[in-house]
Parts: structure tokens; C-alpha cells; sequence
């Protein structure tokens, strides 16, 4: 999980730490909340980068391919759109 939401703030164009200066916190006390973000610390990263909360777990694996990842652990789950 932490390794998208990473690649979701790199993407953002923000640093590690200025992510955890936009949010109020600290690079280590960043780096302890990605261990195994809340529901609510989610919501806190998607609106500081400014994506709809589901954008976190999705990760583009191939052009109109889709797979999001449990955030518990770490299942790779592919979506699929309905025709």
C-alpha cells in the first residue's frame, strides 16, 4: 500500500518530505503513517494530493487494465470494466 500512495505523491510532484510538510508532519512520522494508514489518514493523503481516495489503491498495470491492491495485504485484485 505505501508503495502506491509513494508513487501516487512522486507522480503529484512532491518529495517525501514536502508531502510530509503539506500535511502537517514530518518525512518519519509520514513514513509511520503509510506503515498502515486509517481510514481517516487516507482520506488526509487523498485530499492533500487531491484525487478521489480510490486512486490510492489503483496502479496502472496496462492500457485499460486496472488493478487495485488490498491495503491489509497487499492482494492484487485486477478490474475489470462492465461492457
Amino acid at each position: 500500500m505505501s508503495n502506491r500512495i509513494k508513487d501516487a505523491i512522486k507522480k503529484a510532484g512532491y518529495t517525501q518530505e514536502e508531502f510530509a510538510g503539506k500535511m502537517g508532519i514530518s518525512r518519519v512520522g509520514l513514513s509511520q503513517l503509510l506503515r498502515s494508514p486509517s481510514y481517516p489518514t487516507l482520506e488526509k493523503i487523498a485530499a492533500a494530493l487531491d484525487v478521489p481516495m480510490w486512486q490510492l489503491f489503483i496502479e496502472e498495470v496496462q492500457p485499460n487494465q486496472n488493478v487495485i491492491t488490498c491495503p491489509k495485504c497487499g492482494t492484487k485484485l485486477e478490474v475489470k470494466e462492465k461492457e
